[in-house]
């Protein structure tokens, strides 16, 4: 077994809203002790800084490695994953140990990581993403007469069977759960944002499969619309949710289902639309969920609703990752931003050893140079952090 000490720091468990004293104790990859005495192979000086649990994203895109939906699905699914390896590694590096792939993603890949081929955080995909004919998933525009037929971050199905049958599938090839589109999306070329998606049925049929696999859907859904239609009919997690109202938000709540919001997306297509060369269609409608998202946590807090983290950042934005925590801290503050980003996240993904610093919980650790509570720019000053994953320092 190998032993590890992070010395000289406080911790944040991520749940408390204050920091105890360290040190942290870390033995076979989990941690043994908080605030002890303990003899270790390996020593950490947090030379007065604090370890967090390893941050988890429950929105991310390992192959959304385009803006465009149709070069992704046009490209060779053996380049689209080496593509992804880097992108989870920079994640990683970043001090995120966990993400939830909810678009994408495959056995081949998770096996990768896995096996240690490449760096990355723990990895949980949900498999090409269910879209209706035209939906939001649909990377055909009204004008384009091609087959977007790759099915490596979205796949067209419709119908009740067909869905029933794509969702066993999934669960057969090691998704963890199902991601599902409900609403229009601003990426998507032909569908406007607030109508709803998929009938009733065929949302039934994805919700009951994965229930009696022991799982869940999460929705891409924006609007109050869709939002309803979605957790009234099964769905577990809402991606984006940023047209929600106050009645969606009490009937969240009601359903337990969780929002998972995605404001870093929005904000760096705002500032970055020009530089990536956004389409009209979609500055306007990311225009339209642009401040709705801030207004969207709010309401969702105030209902009781369960609110986590996600980024649902594609191609070159991928950099933005960080700015995700600014701009919910903006919203919640340091504690509550912090906890969505953990513990939350790990409740959500019924992973109860991650997003924590506590006994026998996973070492999956951040040392940040400070105290983030007191200094929350530290979450998205990239340099000068330490990551553990599974107890080892990640170079």
């Amino acid at each position: 077994m190998s032993s590890l000490s992070i010395t000289n720091v406080a911790v944040f468990d991520g749940e408390s809203a204050e920091l105890v004293e360290g040190p942290v104790h870390v033995e076979d990859g989990r941690i043994v002790d908080i605030g002890g005495t303990f003899t270790a192979e390996r020593v950490i000086d947090g030379r007065g800084g604090t370890v967090l649990p390893g941050l988890i994203d429950a929105h991310f895109h390992a192959y959304g490695i385009s803006l465009d939906m149709l070069v992704i699905e046009g490209r060779p699914l053996s380049y689209v994953a080496l593509v992804a390896a880097r992108r989870l590694s920079a994640a990683l590096r970043r001090g995120f140990t966990t993400v939830r792939d909810v678009a994408g993603g495959d056995a081949g890949l998770a096996l990768a990581i896995e096996e240690g081929l490449t760096p990355a955080p723990r990895y949980l995909f949900t498999g090409a993403a269910l879209s209706q004919t035209g939906g939001h998933g649909d990377p055909r525009g009204t004008e384009t007469d091609v087959c977007g037929c790759g099915a490596h971050m979205t796949e067209v199905v419709d119908g009740v069977e067909a869905v029933r049958l794509a969702v066993r599938d999934r669960f057969r090839r090691g998704a963890h759960a199902i991601k599902i589109m409900t609403s229009g999306g601003v990426m998507s070329p032909s569908d406007p944002i607030r109508i709803p998606q998929y009938s009733a049925e065929e949302i039934r049929a994805a919700t009951d499969e994965a229930a009696r696999r022991g799982s869940y859907v999460a929705a891409h859904a924006y609007s109050p619309e869709a939002i309803r239609h979605s957790v009234t009919n099964g769905v577990r997690s809402i991606e984006h949710g940023n047209l929600m109202d106050t009645e969606t938000a009490a009937l969240m709540a009601e359903y337990g289902a969780y929002l998972v919001p995605t404001l870093a997306t929005y904000d760096a297509l705002n500032r970055r639309s020009a530089e990536v060369g956004l389409a009209p269609v979609s500055v306007a409608k990311n225009s339209e969920v642009l401040d709705a998202g801030a207004k969207a946590v709010g309401l969702a807090r105030a209902a009781g609703v369960p609110v986590g983290f996600g980024t649902d950042l594609m191609g070159a934005l991928q950099n933005e990752q960080l700015q995700g925590l600014r701009l919910q801290v903006e919203i919640d503050g340091p504690v509550t931003a912090l906890r969505s980003a953990t513990s939350v996240n790990a409740d959500l993904i019924g992973r109860a050893d991650l997003g924590r610093v506590q006994v026998g919980c996973a070492a999956d650790l951040l040392l940040l140079p400070g105290d983030p509570l007191a200094d929350p720019a530290l979450l998205w000053d990239e340099p000068h952090r330490t990551v553990v994953q599974g107890g080892e320092p990640v170079s």
